[in-house]
C-alpha cells in the first residue's frame, strides 16, 4: 500500500486528482482489511465448528453404542421374561390341574357327606314311609269290604245303602290318594337329597320342609339308638310364604343342624357344672322354629331381602359350644364328635349353601343352657 502511495504522488496530475485517488485507495484498503478480518474469523469459526461437530459425532457414536448395548440388554431381558412367562404358564397349568383335582375331590366329599347323611336318614325314612303305607293298606282292605257289600246291596236293589257305601268308598279312595302322595313326597325328598345339585330354585314351603326333616332325623336317631330319649317341639309361622330355594340343599342344611341338635341335647353337662343345679332333671329337647320378617310399611326393609326375610331357628338344650372353639365350627373338617361319627363338613357345607342363597347363618350358645343356630334367607 505504501509503494502505491509513492507512485501516485510521483504522477503528473493535479493535487486534487491525487487526493481523490488516495481517498479511493484508502477505502479499498479498508475494505480489503475488513474482508481479510472476516476471512480469518471464518477460518477460526470453521475450525471451532469442525471441532464441535467432531465432538458431537463422537458423542453420537458413544450414545449409539450405549443404545445398542441397552437394546442387547433389553433383548436379553425379553428372552428371560419369555422363559419366566413359559415357566409361569406351566405352573398355572399345574395349579389348574391341582385345582380341578381339588374340586373333583370336594365334589366327591360333598356327595359322600350327602350319602352319609342319607344313610343316617334311612331308618327315619322307613318309619315315615311305613305310616302312610299302613294307611293305604288299611283303607284298601276296607274299600274291598265296602265294594263286596256294595255288590250285594246292588243285587238286592237297596239304593239307599248303595249310595252310603259309595260315599264311604270315595272317602277311602281319597284317603288312599292322600297317604300315597305323602309316601311319594318322602321318596321324592330322599331322591332330591341324594341327587347331584341341579342349582334349580323353586317355590318351597319351608315349614313343611322343616317338619319333614325334623321327623326323619328324630326317627333315624331312635332307630339307631333304642335308649335315645330326646323330644322335639315346633313353632312354625303360618304367615311365612313359599320362598325360592333349592329344596334339597336347604334340606341338607336343616338335616345337618337338626342332627347336631339331637346329638348335643342328651350330652352331659359341661365339666365343672350342672345344667341348672344338682336337683335338675335334664330332658333333652330340640326346638325348630320359623318366622317371617316382612318389609316395613314405608318400604325400609326389616329383613335382608326386598320381599322380607325367612328366619329358621334350630336349638337344643345341650351343654353348649365352648367359647374357644365357637369361631372354628364352620371350618371344613372341624368336628368335636368322636372319630367315625362325623366328617366335619356338615356345618361348613351348610354355611356355603346359605351364603349361595343370599342369606347368613349365625350361632348363639350359652354354657349349660344350649345352642341355637339361626338361618336368615331373603324371601325374594
Amino acid at each position: 500500500m505504501e509503494n502505491l502511495i509513492k507512485i501516485i504522488k510521483e504522477l503528473t496530475i493535479s493535487d486534487e486528482e491525487k487526493a481523490l485517488i488516495l481517498q479511493e485507495l484508502k477505502a479499498v484498503d479498508k475494505t480489503i482489511a475488513i474482508t481479510e478480518f472476516k476471512y480469518n474469523r471464518t477460518v477460526i469459526d470453521k475450525a471451532a465448528i469442525t471441532n464441535v461437530l467432531n465432538a458431537s459425532i463422537q458423542e453420537i457414536d458413544k450414545q449409539k453404542k450405549d443404545i445398542e448395548a441397552a437394546n442387547n440388554e433389553i433383548k436379553q431381558n425379553l428372552l428371560e421374561l419369555d422363559a419366566k412367562k413359559k415357566l409361569i404358564e406351566e405352573k398355572n397349568n399345574d395349579l389348574n390341574k391341582a385345582l380341578n383335582k381339588l374340586k373333583s375331590a370336594q365334589s366327591q366329599l360333598i356327595q359322600a357327606e350327602k350319602m352319609a347323611s342319607l344313610g343316617e336318614l334311612t331308618a327315619g325314612i322307613a318309619h315315615e314311609i311305613q305310616n302312610p303305607l299302613n294307611f293305604v293298606n288299611n283303607f284298601s282292605e276296607l274299600s274291598n269290604e265296602l265294594l263286596e257289600e256294595l255288590k250285594v246291596e246292588i243285587e238286592n236293589g237297596n239304593n239307599g245303602e248303595v249310595k252310603e257305601l259309595l260315599e264311604d268308598t270315595i272317602q277311602n279312595i281319597q284317603k288312599i290318594t292322600h297317604h300315597g302322595q305323602r309316601a311319594s313326597s318322602i321318596v321324592k325328598g330322599m331322591l332330591q337329597h341324594s341327587r347331584t345339585n341341579s342349582g334349580q330354585k323353586e317355590p318351597t314351603d319351608i315349614n313343611a320342609l322343616c317338619d319333614e326333616y325334623l321327623r326323619l332325623s328324630y326317627h333315624g336317631f331312635r332307630a339307631k339308638d333304642k335308649s335315645f330319649n330326646a323330644d322335639f317341639k315346633t313353632d312354625f309361622d303360618e304367615s311365612l310364604p313359599k320362598i325360592n330355594v333349592i329344596p334339597q340343599d336347604i334340606g341338607r342344611v336343616l338335616l345337618n343342624l337338626i342332627n347336631n341338635a339331637f346329638y348335643a341335647a342328651p350330652l352331659p353337662p359341661p365339666a365343672g357344672g350342672e345344667f341348672k343345679g344338682p336337683d335338675y332333671l335334664h330332658k333333652p329337647m330340640v326346638m325348630v322354629k320359623t318366622s317371617y320378617l316382612p318389609p316395613s310399611a314405608d318400604g325400609e326393609m326389616k329383613g335382608a331381602g326386598t320381599g322380607g326375610t325367612c328366619i329358621i331357628s334350630v336349638s337344643d338344650n345341650g351343654p353348649g359350644i365352648p367359647a374357644e372353639i365357637k369361631n372354628k365350627i364352620f371350618q371344613p373338617f372341624f368336628t368335636t364328635k368322636p372319630t367315625g361319627s362325623g366328617t366335619g363338613l356338615g356345618l361348613s357345607l351348610s354355611y356355603d349353601i346359605v351364603k349361595t342363597h343370599g342369606g347368613e347363618i349365625k350361632v348363639r350358645s350359652v354354657k349349660a343352657k344350649g345352642t341355637e343356630f339361626i338361618i336368615q334367607i331373603p324371601t325374594s
